[in-house]
């Protein structure tokens, strides 16, 4: 599998504080974070920007847990696991890891994609090369879901070619 940062050591909060940087150069507003669990784990941030048609709450979300599964699914490589899923049971296999091992490594790449993300998006809107609302669409946040999340509970109804010979 090709994954960017999957080695990244940078930690969590200092990427999520380059990300900041980078929107506040850029001229956005309002940056929050969003927090999940006991551990205090950030799992969005938000900010408002300035488009065509007027400001726009934005959020974007890094998901540990299925960055986690990658992670565990790629080191695994098809092993034959425990009856949890969590640990390699085969004999003789070199590879001692547990998913519970990958963790942090997850949240510190997920974080660092979004930061590489943030930083050719915002590259790419001051190059002339898109502009703000086609780049952060999918990412507009109305205070209960993303653009994005709407269109998929709609099935992207009315947003995809209708298929060939489909007459409902």
């Amino acid at each position: 599998m090709f994954l960017k940062n999957y080695t990244s050591n940078a930690p969590v909060s200092e990427t999520i504080h380059r990300i900041e940087k980078v929107l506040i150069r850029c001229g956005v507003k309002g940056i929050a974070k969003e927090y999940v669990g006991l551990d205090g784990e950030i799992c969005a941030i938000s900010f408002q920007i300035e488009t065509a048609t007027g400001k726009m709450t934005i959020r974007l979300p890094a998901d540990r847990h299925k960055a986690q599964e990658a992670l565990w699914l790629d080191y695994v490589d098809g092993a034959k696991l425990n009856a949890k899923g969590d640990a390699i049971d085969e004999y003789g296999n070199r590879k001692k890891l547990r998913k519970i091992d990958f963790a942090k490594q997850a949240d510190r790449t997920a974080w660092k994609i979004v930061q590489d993300w943030v930083e050719v998006q915002m590259s790419m809107i001051q190059l002339k090369q898109a502009d703000t609302m086609q780049v952060f669409l999918p990412y507009i946040y109305n205070g209960k879901q993303t653009f994005y999340q709407s269109l998929k509970d709609s099935n992207f109804r009315g947003m995809l070619p209708e298929k060939a010979g489909d007459d409902s």
